[in-house]
């Protein structure tokens, strides 16, 4: 564990960047610092690897005063990526990523071997070791950079904005990698962001500091959405703090209805038997059942399906792995109204209305008033999605 007691951090000309901060940062867990631009969060995250060194206050590892430690050896202790990677030019990178193990006394087969290996772990090709920084794209180099703070095994990650950087496909795409690999290496995390939906996806706990480097809130996702502590940390979540919420509470418990759905092939007689008044839109699926788009229920049964007037399904979601904010989303896209759910295999598996779905996000409201997980799984669970 990470435990800041009454960090401060004052600059010669009176400015304080860091007021009097308390945190006990868990072990194996990502932690995430969030806030205005000024509030102190690079200053905090540099001084638990000695970057910065403290006004006043005390900074713990394992319960042990990070002064005590060599500052050296403390830094190489701790993996560190900042935005934009901080590669170095002049270096290939496989080299990049060998850096430190060789600063640290491994031999050069070795530490290119661990390279090696952790390229295949954070997602780059093989073909790309022996290219240098700039002809990689910038969610490549962001990959190079983790994996070169991951070179020597470190226990604790520091992350300074590392995402910031990217386009917004890409930036998911590195949220979704480190979750994967923080579930298989289990790394004491302290992560830096002024992204508040970046801080609620991946935080296992998030601290929202205020101007003047004061902490204002120290909580699970979940919690700090439910019940901010004060006004301005209401109004950091923003106007649409109760949608987030909704990626707390999973989709399985959803009534999926599967009588709209009819494959390509499907005869006139076939479809006419479906209840109109209810399901005046008909979602065709190809023979291997994954969706093509809606139909108007009467066009159908009037002629041969024509794949070229379907309407678009839009997004899908996963039941039981995406969450009811993914499942409202898709349904709020649909030019139908309906949401479609498939499997692993994108084959369709159901589809479920905005009304079934609104129905389910006030039975889960309901339960997390009432104290219980509810029906729509629990209010303080990370959801994939």
């Amino acid at each position: 564990m990470i435990r800041m007691d009454s960090v401060t951090k004052r600059y010669p000309d009176g400015t304080v960047a860091v007021d009097r901060l308390s945190l006990d940062i868990p072990d194996r867990a990502i932690t995430v610092l969030v806030g205005p631009s000024g509030c102190g969060k690079t200053t905090t995250l540099r001084m638990i690897n000695r970057m910065i060194e403290p006004t006043d206050g005390t900074i713990e590892l394992d319960g042990v005063d990070i002064r005590q430690q060599p500052v050296n050896a403390l830094r190489r202790s701790m993996g560190y990526v900042i935005q934009n990677a901080g590669l170095f030019q002049h270096r290939t990178i496989l080299d990049n990523i060998a850096t430190v193990p060789r600063l640290l006394g491994w031999g050069r087969a070795k530490s290119r071997e661990r390279a090696r290996d952790l390229m295949e772990r954070v997602g780059l090709d093989a073909a790309l070791a022996r290219r240098y920084p700039y002809q990689l794209s910038g969610g490549q180099q962001q990959r190079v950079g983790v994996a070169r703070a991951l070179a020597a095994d470190p226990p604790v990650l520091l992350m300074d904005e590392p995402f910031s950087a990217v386009d917004p496909v890409v930036r998911k795409q590195l949220q979704d990698e480190l979750l994967r690999l923080q579930d298989e290496l289990g790394k004491t995390i302290v992560f830096v962001t002024h992204d508040i939906d970046e801080a609620v996806k991946l935080g296992t706990m998030v601290a929202v500091l205020r101007t003047g480097g004061r902490l204002a809130q120290f909580a699970p996702p979940a919690e700090l959405l439910s019940h901010p502590a004060d006004a301005f940390v209401e109004d950091f979540l923003g106007a649409d703090r109760g949608i987030r919420r909704l990626s707390f509470f999973g989709s399985a418990g959803l009534g999926l209805l599967t009588a709209p759905i009819v494959a390509v092939d499907s005869t006139a007689e076939q479809l006419a038997a479906r209840d109109g008044a209810d399901f005046p839109y008909l979602l065709v699926t190809d023979l291997d059942g994954r969706p093509l788009g809606w139909g108007e229920r009467g066009e159908l049964v009037a002629g041969e399906i024509d794949t070229g007037r379907l309407l678009s399904y839009g997004r899908p979601f996963v039941p039981g792995e995406d969450s009811l904010r993914a499942a409202l989303d898709c349904a709020v896209l649909s030019p139908t109204g309906w949401a479609v759910a498939v499997d692993a295999e994108g084959r369709a598996v159901g589809v479920v209305s905005q009304t079934a779905i609104g129905e389910a996000i006030r039975g889960a409201h309901a339960a997390g008033r009432d104290g219980g997980a509810g029906a729509y799984g629990r209010s303080d669970a990370k959801v994939a999605r």
